[in-house]
């Protein structure tokens, strides 16, 4: 996906400023989270049903981009 940027919102006041979906208070953190700890996006969307697919995966496209905007980080020798 993409088109993160119309799903992913930063608001100074909400949840320390963190990403969020859809300006709800679930951070971006909080699904990246949850799916480390092996849930599937099914049981995501079913203990959270105000959350939709695409939101899940607006959520790794950020991560994603944030992860390739850091670049290599040195390994030490």
């Amino acid at each position: 996906m993409s088109d993160w940027q119309s799903r992913i919102t930063i608001e100074p006041g909400k949840l320390g400023g963190k990403p969020c979906v859809r300006g709800m208070r679930i951070s971006v953190a909080d699904v990246l989270e949850y799916l480390a700890a092996d849930m599937s996006i099914e049981e995501i969307l079913s203990d959270f049903p105000y959350l939709e697919r695409e939101d899940i995966l607006a959520c790794l496209a950020y991560a994603a981009e944030r992860e390739r905007e850091r670049g290599a980080t040195p390994q030490p020798a």
